[in-house]
């Protein structure tokens, strides 16, 4: 299995087993969240000189993915079930933040799902808008100014 497998899988299963209190298990909601989610996306994101893609390994075996684009946006940062609370998706964004900030962006920003949304909140990101709805689901924008 390639890498570009094993990050998609990662992806699927971060959505599917750790984000219920965002799609509750509704199908619909699930399949237009997963529907970008393929080995051929995963592989053209990788190839895109606009973005970075990271994946973090533990013994061999991809257990997060992050990424972000050149304007600043965070556009992933999803960990294995198999890895929650150890620290991984802190240290994707960490780079993922040296990246935009080495971009020349002065600021990182990305919409936050109800479940992740603590977690970026006490990583000093901010709410800056009303909730958006995508997807069926609500998705806070969220702001960090960098140092």
């Amino acid at each position: 299995m390639s890498d570009t497998e094993r990050a998609c899988i990662v992806l699927r299963r971060s959505i599917l087993e750790l984000c219920i209190a965002d799609h509750e298990g509704d199908q619909a909601t699930l399949d237009q969240w997963l529907a970008n989610k393929t080995v051929e996306n995963v592989r053209a994101w990788i190839e895109s000189a606009d973005q970075k893609v990271l994946v973090a390994e533990r013994g061999g075996e991809i257990i997060g993915v992050g990424s972000a684009s050149a304007k600043g946006e965070i556009l992933l940062n999803y960990v294995s079930p198999d890895a929650r609370f150890e620290s991984v998706s802190l240290e994707l964004m960490q780079y993922l933040e040296n990246y935009v900030c080495a971009q020349g962006n002065k600021k990182s920003f990305l919409s936050s799902t109800q479940t992740a949304h603590r977690f970026y909140l006490a990583h000093g990101y901010e709410d800056s808008g009303d909730p958006e709805l995508w997807a069926g689901m609500s998705a806070q924008p969220m702001v960090k100014w960098l140092k």
